[in-house]
């Protein structure tokens, strides 16, 4: 197989997938897809919608909306909606998301004679372009940039195959894509949590835009993090970075999900409620520290937080989406903990990240005593990862706002869209919830 990155978006076929590759694809698919319906609830959802309907009014379905938009505006809905619930799938060695500008990019930009077997080896490819072009990226510059900067490389790169752009016009988008991308500062949104999270919609815009206008004729090549980078590309084909993929169990930042873990099992090996606890403290890497808003105002203030997941973990014996919203948020039980919680950086914890998100966790009991964890990873990694059937509960959870039948419809689609065409799978997304 060629590990010219060019030829790969273009090349790669179903012969060439592995059989648990392609399986992977449906899972992180059917799991974006669950993300998108939890998040649709959110107050960024709605106004991304509007935004996308009212300001760039096309004929594109909006996701789950019923009305429609341009193409980069219906890809920057979607990206902006999956990103509005941090519970999407992600790739430690970038500390980024691949599917959340990826998909958004590929339903924007799939013809309607597109095939559900070219949409999913499409996927593929996405998954090991973006994994490799993160790596590139953030070999390349010190800064921390948002998944939306190389995602919109990603993008490009997957808009470029079901557009069957020629060679020369996947250059120039990926160039475009690469010079237009949205560099965004990541810990400056760690630091200050707001609507704008990840990057992901202006990525996933980006990338839209990136191959119309190459389609027409604009230039921007070369992208740099593709060709001045071959030390990234030459496993392509050999090493699937589909299967090396987290999931996540909680829809919170990765970074918090191990302190979960660790306070979970504590709680669960002791039998605690939640008044046997005076305090916790965790022990984490740096950026898990920067994760610092104790009582959050919004739900992106929630998920780009340490302390109150930890918290609703001790309280709830779990991370819901529901808790993370609305008054929800001003739950006195919960706020106890997470403005007590004291957070430790640790050079134990520092020194792997970001392969391994490791954490520590004490419970100070109210009668003097005090629990402590071993060294806790979060769960659902590509090393551990989740069942099917865990990932299929999980969706389940997520999508039921689409009532059961809808639900399952979905599902029953991507498990078989190979065999299908794409529209029966657009159909179902472009409903309203």
């Amino acid at each position: 197989m060629t590990t010219n990155p060019i030829d790969f978006i273009h090349t790669l076929d179903a012969a060439a997938i592995p059989a648990p590759v392609l399986a992977q694809a449906k899972l992180s698919l059917r799991d974006l897809i669950g993300v998108a319906v939890g998040g649709s609830a959110t107050r960024l959802a709605g106004i991304i919608r509007d935004h996308a309907a009212e300001d760039m009014p096309g004929t594109m379905p909006i996701l789950f909306d019923g009305r429609g938009s341009t193409a980069a505006g219906a890809a920057l809905s979607a990206g902006m909606v999956i990103d509005s619930l941090d519970g999407h799938d992600g790739f430690n060695p970038s500390k980024g998301h691949i599917g959340c500008p990826l998909l958004p990019a590929m339903l924007a930009l799939a013809h309607g004679d597109c095939t559900g077997a070219d949409f999913l080896q499409t996927l593929v490819m996405g998954y090991e372009f973006g994994a490799r072009a993160a790596i590139a990226q953030h070999g390349s510059v010190p800064d921390y940039h948002t998944s939306g900067s190389w995602g919109a490389v990603t993008g490009a790169a997957a808009g470029a195959r079901l557009r069957k752009l020629d060679p020369g016009q996947t250059r120039h988008a990926l160039g475009i894509a690469e010079y237009h991308g949205p560099r965004s500062q990541m810990m400056r949104v760690i630091d200050h949590p707001t609507m704008l999270k990840d990057g992901s919609g202006w990525g996933a815009l980006c990338a839209v835009q990136a191959v119309q206008m190459a389609a027409r004729g604009f230039t921007g090549a070369p992208a740099i993090t593709v060709e001045e980078a071959p030390q990234v590309w030459g496993d392509l084909g050999r090493r699937w970075y589909m299967l090396e993929q987290y999931y996540k169990p909680y829809p919170v930042c990765r970074w918090a999900q191990a302190p979960v873990e660790a306070i979970l099992s504590l709680r669960r090996a002791h039998g605690l409620a939640p008044e046997d606890v005076a305090r916790i403290e965790v022990e984490t890497f740096h950026e898990a520290v920067r994760l610092a808003t104790n009582r959050p105002r919004t739900t992106e203030e929630a998920q780009y937080s340490t302390s109150f997941p930890c918290a609703l973990a001790m309280v709830h014996g779990d991370v819901t989406p529901a808790a993370l919203m609305d008054t929800a948020l001003d739950d006195p039980r919960v706020l106890r903990l997470s403005e007590g919680l004291e957070m430790v950086e640790s050079a134990h914890a520092n020194g792997p990240f970001p392969l391994k998100r490791l954490a520590r966790v004490r419970l100070h009991l109210v009668d003097g005593r005090v629990l402590q964890s071993g060294w806790t990873e979060p769960r659902w990694d590509h090393d551990a990862p989740p069942t099917p059937d865990e990932l299929h509960a999980k969706f389940t959870a997520l999508a039921a706002p689409l009532g059961q039948t809808r639900a399952q419809a979905i599902a029953d689609v991507i498990d078989t869209l190979e065999t299908r065409p794409l529209d029966d799978l657009r159909t179902l997304l472009a409903r309203p919830i």
